[in-house]
This record gives structure tokens, C-alpha cells and sequence, in this order.
């Protein structure tokens, strides 16, 4: 699991969710050291999520691999509904009731017109383990976004969606191995690693703790 690299809406400080935003210089840079990281890692296919952030990383995993990139739609950000696409801090803290089930009970999570943090949450389980079955015995690569890597994190390390509040958020280009036996039990290998980034590429403005508090995020 691959999230995406730096995207514009890290940089504005916006909730991205499903909004279609580009990458950013810097993320373009990020790019260059993950596609280094790959080159030499087997892949048999690769998956991304459909929008242009996760695209564009995705391109960059693949390298020179001749390889198929597939869209696949369950990996997605969570789609923000109303507060999709404006900024963290304003618009949170205009409506508190929202804001605490975010801090603080993020399985209620539920923005007006938007997705629950439920459905999110099983939607991201089903695709990676659907795409785990599709593809048994051979070497996948997702790339999506922060909120569905720490999802999927949270469900596989800390085991219930109650404790999505303690799991931390993945950087731009973090990646997370996990690895299915032959009855498709997973096994998370290492969670959010950057160590193919420079300092200077992991910046803490891209981090949802900057703006919206809280050293876990």
C-alpha cells in the first residue's frame, strides 16, 4: 500500500477526499525517490485509486515495468460530502459536532453528503482483500490515500475502527507491506515507512496534525 505524494490540497490545507487536485512540485520530486525504491521490487500488477494523485504515484512504482495499472474504485479517498474540499480548520471548527467525531469518535464520522467512516472503513478492507484473493501468490501494489491506508492500518494493527483516533496518518509516498497467507490472514510486514525520502521531501505542512492538532495525525 502506497499513499499518494504530495497533492495540492496537503499544500492548501483543504479536506482533498474525492476531489480530482494535482500534484505538487515537491510531490513530483517525492515521486523521483519512490520510483528508485521500486525499481528493483517484483511487481505483478499495480492498483490505484482513480484519482490523479494516486494515478500519477502509481506511475511512478510502475518505472520501466511493463505491468498494468489498473483503476480500481473502492480504493478512494472517504468523499467529504460538505466539507469536501474546503479548508480543515475553518470549516471544522463551524461545525463542532463534526469536529469531535473526528477527534475523538471517528467511527461516527459522517459529513452531510458524504460517506460514513463505517462504510469507508469496510469498503477499504473488502477491495485490498478482493484484490489479495484475485492475485494469490503474487506481488501487488495499491496506491491510495492517507485516510484509507490508515483505515486499513487501523483494522489490521489495532483491530477495531473505535481506535481509528490512535492510528497514525501515513506521509505522502509512505508504504505499508502486508502480506496474506494461503487462507488470506494478514500480516502487516512494516506500516508507513518514508526511508526512501530525503528530510527535506517530508514536510510537516502535508501532515493533518499542523492544522488540525493532535501528534498522532
Amino acid at each position: 500500500m502506497v499513499r499518494h505524494c504530495e497533492a495540492e490540497g496537503n499544500v492548501k490545507r483543504i479536506f482533498q477526499g474525492i476531489s480530482d487536485l494535482d500534484i505538487t512540485e515537491l510531490g513530483a520530486k517525492q515521486l523521483k525517490y519512490l520510483e528508485k525504491r521500486f525499481e528493483n521490487i517484483p511487481l505483478d500488477k499495480i492498483y490505484s485509486s482513480p484519482l490523479i494523485r494516486t494515478q500519477k504515484t502509481a506511475a511512478a512504482v510502475k518505472g520501466t515495468k511493463d505491468i498494468e495499472i489498473e483503476i480500481n474504485d473502492g480504493l478512494i479517498e472517504l468523499n467529504g460530502g460538505i466539507v469536501e474540499g474546503k479548508p480543515f480548520k475553518e470549516t471544522f471548527d463551524s461545525m463542532p459536532d463534526l469536529l469531535d467525531a473526528w477527534l475523538n469518535h471517528p467511527q461516527d464520522f459522517h459529513p452531510e453528503g458524504g460517506e460514513y467512516m463505517s462504510d469507508a472503513y469496510e469498503r477499504i478492507w473488502n477491495t485490498v482483500l478482493n484484490i489479495a484473493k484475485e492475485n494469490k501468490g503474487k506481488n501487488i501494489a495499491c496506491t491510495s490515500h492517507g485516510g484509507v491506508i490508515r483505515c486499513l492500518n487501523c483494522r489490521l494493527l489495532l483491530g477495531n475502527i473505535k481506535e481509528l483516533k490512535n492510528m497514525a496518518w501515513s506521509d505522502n509516498t509512505a508504504i505499508t507491506l502486508i502480506e496474506f497467507d494461503d487462507n488470506f490472514k494478514p500480516n502487516v510486514v512494516f506500516a508507513n515507512v518514508t526511508s526512501h525520502l530525503p528530510d527535506d521531501l517530508i514536510l510537516q505542512k502535508s501532515r493533518l496534525s499542523s492544522f488540525m492538532g493532535g501528534a498522532k495525525a
